[in-house]
């Protein structure tokens, strides 16, 4: 009976303890599950946070900034002058190179600034500027953890002949000096530093910087890996890329937007707001005798590109016109960094600018984008096909080559013809003289590179279009999309890899 009634107290005991602890587990498991949906929660937001920091920081960024690192490091650097058109992107540029390598900015801007030009109109001692500029800056500026930045320098003359004493007197001091419109500023007169700065040209986003700006970087680790494979299966995304590319174009300020918002109406605004700008840049500081001019040579550039013969022809622009009558304009335009000048070759032999000859040239825009704008280009050409690439001659294929070349690397550019023949553009690389023909889709007829082949015989011919990647014998099939890594590709492929990929 005892027995009977301490096993029962047991069993009423035990299950009293297991009802407890279950409720307890319940609780527990409650309170963790109550604990990592809110560390879920607060570890999504971190990540999208992380994510929109990271998006925002890939917007603008430019691999030039590579080139100022090294700058930096460099042993002796003189003062650097960041060169390129109004709206490139030179002012951010500086800006984060700063922010990122320095302790300290000194971010000196001398638009609408009397005061401070008043400085360096007294005299060019470096002690005095150095005092006016810890006052214009609100701190000391120390040597080697300061930036000095120089922003629309051109608006005082002084402070870019000023560079020439920083660089001799005080070379512990780090400057970059930028500024619209600096390259027509260095021909009025000025005292230019000539042989005390060092130069840096900054172009519209290239369209490996474009696919960091919309995220795809992971493709753009494909093209700089030369991962021929992966490429071709992502092929399709690839040419819509490019497609979008060639209209946006690389004006940071207009892939910024589209990356955000996703709007080709914006993207057609912001290029028209930026023509406009440019066209009252005209009015301002041209010539009075040469305004109209540059404004009829301007406009004109877009409609000599779309002739099968994409040769400067001014009698085109107006009748009865001459170069000379265009001089100081197409002068105006180039220092400007408006556009791009390349001229023809007589013969393709080292060195190419031996053989220039300075009278046939073709006259290309800064922006693609722009190009399109000027053009008024059709939104629903992006989703028609090769149709963007075919439009016009090729001339946005040839501009989008261009525009890649040019800031692939500082090599010499001209191009090449004869009664029958032309080749876009004649390359000078390292030892070697390098024909590139520009297709505008899949179709690889070249009669022109076939021509120059059979007489010149190149060591390495490169055509570039919508195909695959393809190696036969000395001609080189690169895809548009990664023209921009043509250095890295001729140096990927040595001898012993050509083999493998010939005849693929």
């Amino acid at each position: 009976m005892f027995h009977a009634i301490k096993l029962s107290y047991d069993t009423k005991s035990r299950a009293k303890n297991a009802k407890s602890l279950l409720k307890s587990r319940a609780k527990n498991a409650k309170n963790l599950l109550k604990s990592r949906a809110k560390n879920a929660k607060n570890l999504l937001k971190s990540r999208a946070k992380k994510c929109i920091l990271w998006y925002d920081k890939y917007i603008m960024y430019r691999f030039a900034i590579n080139s100022l690192i090294k700058w930096k490091n460099s042993q002796n650097h003189k003062p650097l002058i960041l060169e390129g058109a109004r709206q490139v992107g030179k002012t951010w540029l500086m800006k984060e190179f700063g922010k990122t390598q320095y302790k300290k900015v000194a971010y000196i801007s001398f638009d609408n600034n009397p005061n401070l030009c008043a400085a360096f109109e007294e005299d060019l001692n470096i002690n005095r500027l150095i005092e006016a500029l810890n006052i214009e800056a609100g701190f000391k500026i120390t040597p080697n953890d300061t930036l000095i930045i120089f922003d629309e320098i051109q608006e005082c003359p002084l402070a870019i002949t000023s560079l020439k004493y920083f660089n001799e007197n005080a070379p512990q001091y780090d400057i970059i000096a930028a500024g619209s419109l600096l390259g027509v500023a260095y021909h009025k007169g000025t005292g230019f530093p000539v042989g005390k700065v060092e130069f840096l040209k900054l172009n519209p986003l290239n369209f490996q910087e474009f696919l960091l700006a919309y995220g795809e970087d992971m493709l753009l680790e494909a093209i700089q890996r030369n991962n021929f494979e992966t490429l071709k299966l992502f092929k399709n995304k690839l040419i819509d890329l490019l497609r979008r590319y060639c209209y946006i174009g690389g004006m940071p300020k207009i892939v910024e937007s589209f990356c955000k918002n996703r709007d080709f109406n914006q993207v057609r605004k912001l290029q028209k707001d930026i023509l406009k700008s440019y066209d009252n840049d005209f009015s301002k500081h041209v010539p009075n005798n040469y305004i109209e001019r540059t404004r009829l040579l301007w406009n004109a550039i877009p409609s000599q590109l779309i002739k099968e013969n994409k040769k400067c022809v001014y009698g085109k622009i107006k009748e009865g016109a001459r170069a000379k009558d265009f001089e100081i304009s197409l002068n105006w335009l180039i220092n400007s960094g408006l556009v791009n000048k390349i001229s023809k070759v007589a013969e393709p032999k080292m060195p190419l600018k031996a053989y220039e000859e300075p009278s046939s040239y073709k006259l290309f825009l800064l922006d693609i984008g722009l190009l399109g704008a000027m053009t008024d280009l059709n939104v629903k050409s992006l989703l028609e096909n090769d149709k963007l690439f075919n439009d016009y001659n090729g001339a946005l294929t040839e501009q989008y080559v261009l525009q890649e070349l040019k800031s692939a690397g500082n090599f010499p550019i001209f191009y090449w013809t004869n009664n029958k023949s032309e080749i876009d553009f004649i390359l000078q690389y390292k030892d070697k003289i390098i024909p590139i023909e520009a297709k505008a889709t899949i179709n690889l007829q070249a009669k022109s590179l076939k021509v120059y082949m059979e007489k010149y015989d190149p060591e390495i011919a490169i055509r570039t279009s919508l195909s695959d990647y393809k190696i036969n014998k000395s001609l080189y099939d690169i895809p548009l999309y990664a023209i921009g890594n043509m250095e890295n590709i001729l140096n990927y492929l040595e001898p012993f890899q050509l083999k493998l990929f010939e005849n693929i």
